[in-house]
């Protein structure tokens, strides 16, 4: 499932094919992904214009013209791919149609944006942009973690008094919006934290720590346009290149980076997913 890096990318690479410019025509070649588009959803998107681009958790939301705002979630496999060459940014010709197109957008300028979907856990949705914040899947969502609202105070107050590992703490949205499973290990290694201690166990320095070490990561990831692991792509077609520098992610039986450490890492289950971590350098 891509997580706030890879999300963060693919809007990025998005917004010089799409943020103001008109969408000219959009097709929508079935009735659902992960639940059912939404109604005349192909009529509602044409002839709107693409004000702005803004990611929120790991979604992606589209102001338009009309006062909806397209919400869109890549689900495990779903991709975004521009093609055509407006601005003279892009170098992917128009591809042929595949099976698993399900939603492309032609836009104006030339450009076409499409929505591959091969196992169909992706999902869009219009609302109104006004009330976009209330929406069922965005009024539960915590700070984002590179935002001003993220900071020690929130994380020790979100931490008080909680039994739970830290790592299910971290993965907890109302907590923090985006963190996923590969950068919660990858945060834990850097900041020598055990994945299974209690959330309300640490100290508050500890906690503090996790503030600075959280975004490093995350923006060390945006910077490596993410990481490739099976289906991801960024908005360009190529991989991301972050998998390549994790500490411990996947990493099982390696020896630990740190210089110091004799140990290799290890992987136990937490909630039904998989934690990589040193044993020797996380207490």
């Amino acid at each position: 499932m891509p997580e706030l890096p890879e999300v963060e990318t693919v809007m990025r690479g998005l917004a010089p094919a799409m943020q103001g410019a008109v969408i000219a025509q959009a097709d929508v070649n079935r009735p659902d992904l992960r639940w059912p588009f939404p109604a005349d959803m192909a009529r509602r998107l044409t002839g709107q214009t693409v004000l702005q681009l803004r990611r929120r958790s790991k979604y992606i939301l589209a102001d338009l013209s009309s006062g909806e705002s397209l919400l869109i979630h890549l689900g495990m496999s779903g991709r975004m791919l521009v093609s055509g060459d407006p601005l003279g940014q892009f170098v992917r010709e128009h591809p042929m149609a595949e099976k698993h197109d399900h939603v492309v957008f032609h836009m104006a300028n030339g450009a076409r944006i499409t929505f591959n979907d091969p196992r169909r856990f992706g999902a869009m949705d219009l609302l109104d942009t006004a009330t976009a914040a209330q929406h069922k899947l965005l009024a539960v969502l915590g700070p984002e973690p590179l935002g001003n609202d993220f900071h020690e105070a929130h994380l020790i107050a979100a931490f008080k008094g909680r039994n739970t590992p830290v790592k299910s703490a971290l993965l907890d949205q109302r907590i923090i919006a985006g963190l996923g499973n590969i950068y919660v290990c990858e945060a834990l290694y850097r900041a020598g934290i055990h994945p299974a201690r209690k959330a309300g166990k640490l100290s508050r320095p500890r906690i503090a720590a996790l503030v600075p070490i959280i975004r490093a990561v995350l923006g060390e990831a945006i910077q490596a346009g993410g990481s490739s692991l099976k289906d991801f792509r960024q908005a360009d077609g190529e991989l991301g290149y972050f998998q390549h520098s994790f500490d411990v992610y996947g990493r099982e039986g390696a020896p630990c980076k740190s210089p110091e450490c004799t140990q290799v890492i290890k992987r136990i289950v937490q909630s039904g997913r998989s934690s990589f971590y040193c044993s020797q350098c996380q207490r």
